[in-house]
């Protein structure tokens, strides 16, 4: 090859390189790439080595589990994100499993999750909302929802702890009875959320502590549901005041 079309060959190729990487690095990343999420729809949250439904799955990651997006992709009907999580762990989920604050439907979508769940998963999904959404328009009802739900789980703990709780062995201690009760097993699973549950001696029943109540009257008192927090807390401050009935 002649000197001068050898070179004119490798001032083409080296433009058409050049030109190609500068396309490259013009191309925009997607919107969701470096952003964090956070694990909430076990039902959809399998970890897989390729974006496929079809694909090999690594594991299921547990809700609340806090994930790096690193790249988007398309397939099988769905859109997977690529992802990197602590403890370590990298592959492919399905992105309606995780959540966050980069997608403006999330938060109303997360609300929807937990009006359609129920149990201690629904108080669980509850307490990750609030976790990550502070200044959501739907924190309110949310607070309000999950002091009800908070109630309604401490009545079947005080009926649980009654039956469970051997009142021949904690008089033979002499442990305070109060702390058998507050040392319930049952409460475990609650305290991990930050949960605290109060208990009136005298009904030997717990309640819920209203924290979300108060959060209501007190951050969102022009709210519709501010009014119905003040009626729990009213309610709330009766129940602790009550005394055993013969």
């Amino acid at each position: 090859m002649k000197p001068a079309l050898l070179l004119l060959f490798l001032l083409v190729f080296t433009f058409t390189a050049e030109a190609q990487r500068r396309s490259r690095a013009r191309t925009p990343q997607p919107p969701e790439v470096g952003k964090t999420a956070v694990v909430m729809d076990e039902t959809i949250s399998v970890l897989r080595d390729r974006p496929s439904l079809f694909a090999n799955a690594v594991q299921r990651m547990r809700r609340g589990r806090v994930v790096k997006i690193l790249g988007v992709a398309e397939a099988d009907g769905v859109r997977f994100f690529r992802i990197s999580a602590v403890p370590p762990a990298a592959g492919w989920v399905q992105a309606d499993a995780v959540f966050g604050k980069f997608r403006a439907a999330d938060e109303e979508r997360f609300v929807s999750l937990i009006q359609a769940s129920g149990g201690f998963e629904q108080i669980e999904l509850a307490a990750h909302f609030l976790k990550l959404y502070s200044e959501s328009r739907f924190r309110p009802a949310v607070l309000l929802l999950y002091g009800d739900l908070l109630e309604d789980a401490a009545s079947r703990l005080s009926r649980d702890a009654n039956n469970r709780l051997d009142r021949r062995e904690m008089a033979a201690t002499g442990a305070p009875i109060h702390s058998y009760f507050l040392n319930f097993v049952s409460l475990d699973r609650y305290r991990r959320l930050g949960i605290r549950f109060v208990f009136n001696s005298s009904t030997r029943l717990f309640h819920y502590d209203g924290d979300s109540w108060s959060e209501v009257v007190r951050r969102h008192a022009n709210s519709p549901e501010a009014p119905e927090a003040k009626k729990r807390l009213e309610l709330l401050k009766e129940k602790m005041e009550r005394t055993a009935t013969r």
